[in-house]
Formats: C-alpha cells, sequence, structure tokens
C-alpha cells in the first residue's frame, strides 16, 4: 500500500522524502551536471541554449532559449535582461526554491516569499579605467520576506539557517569558485 503524497508550498514532500532517502542509499543518485551554451547575437547580445541536464548519468532533455543584452548606456539593445540581472534572478531563484523546499519539508506552509537583491558594480573597473577597481561585486546584498500560514518565528530562523547553509547558489557566490578558461581560436 502506497502512502499518500503530501504537497506542501507546491512540493511534493513524499518525492523529496524519496529523492533524499534514494541519495542518501546511493550517493551516485545525486550527481547532477548543467551545462549551455551563449551564442553572440551582435552588439551587446546573446543567446543562451540550454539542452538538458544530467542526473545520476542519465540524460534529462530540456529546450530553452535564454535572451540577454545590456542597456544602452551599456552599449546595449535593452530588448532583454542584463548579466547582472541574470544573475541576481538566478541566485534569488535558486534561494527560494531552497526556501520552498526546507519549508515544506519542515511542515512550514508559505504566505509569501520575496527576495529583493542588488549590488553595485564601479564600471572603472569593467572599462579598464582604474586596475584597482574590481571589475565585478564587492558584495551582493539580499532581504527575504517569508510570512508563513503555518510555523512560528523560530522554526522559520531554522529555514533561514538551513538554507544558507544547502542553498547551491548561495554557496557558489559566497565561496570561491575556480574557473577553468579554454580558448579554442577557429
Amino acid at each position: 500500500m502506497q502512502a499518500t503524497e503530501t504537497i506542501r508550498n507546491g512540493v511534493s514532500v513524499t518525492q523529496l522524502e524519496d529523492t533524499i532517502a534514494a541519495i542518501k542509499a546511493d550517493p551516485a543518485k545525486g550527481q547532477t551536471r548543467f551545462a549551455v551554451t551563449t551564442t553572440w547575437k551582435g552588439g551587446a547580445a546573446s543567446e543562451t541554449r540550454v539542452e538538458g541536464w544530467e542526473l545520476a548519468g542519465e540524460w534529462k532533455p530540456k529546450d530553452f532559449t535564454i535572451r540577454i543584452d545590456e542597456p544602452q548606456e551599456l552599449l546595449g539593445t535593452n530588448t532583454a535582461a542584463n548579466p547582472q540581472e541574470y544573475l541576481m534572478a538566478a541566485i534569488n531563484a535558486c534561494i527560494m526554491a531552497t526556501y520552498v523546499a526546507n519549508s515544506a519539508a519542515r511542515g512550514i506552509e508559505i504566505g509569501s516569499l520575496e527576495i529583493e537583491t542588488e549590488g553595485n558594480i564601479d564600471l572603472r573597473g569593467f572599462l579598464a579605467i582604474d586596475s584597482r577597481v574590481p571589475a565585478g561585486y564587492d558584495e551582493i546584498r539580499y532581504t527575504v520576506r517569508f510570512k508563513a500560514k503555518s510555523g512560528d518565528e523560530k522554526d522559520i530562523r531554522k529555514v533561514h539557517e538551513a538554507v544558507i547553509a544547502t542553498s547551491p547558489n548561495f554557496y557558489n557566490l559566497a565561496q570561491a569558485i575556480r574557473l577553468k578558461p579554454t580558448l579554442e581560436i577557429e
């Protein structure tokens, strides 16, 4: 007899628990690989293709195109969000998914959840005007606005701590990641 599926915050808690149990039993089932290909489309515009990903060595097809551009003031045509906005969107989406999963697993029903993120870049670094100025962010700041339908402040703080400890994109940006560039000249 199969247990009744529990859905909380739009997430199958049953599937989440089954996935955790399967990966605990066989860590190879938790190995993933993500990849994208970005092509220049003229000016500051590009398109990134997402064709799939791997889970436990099995290819999972997808079909998405992400268009990226810059504002006119940064030599773009302002037809899409820029790379910094996508970076922040990726941080927010990953952190949010981690809040949702952790809340669902802990029996907390979310009433509303919003993450606002910002950062400052001094263009003197990007434009190589001043070598002492970093080309990117010194820090990225974000605010989480969490309203629960169930659970108290202590429960929500435990979820927050778990998110900081387990969100892949929080980890990716909070830690130094080795970037291994390869140049192929055709």
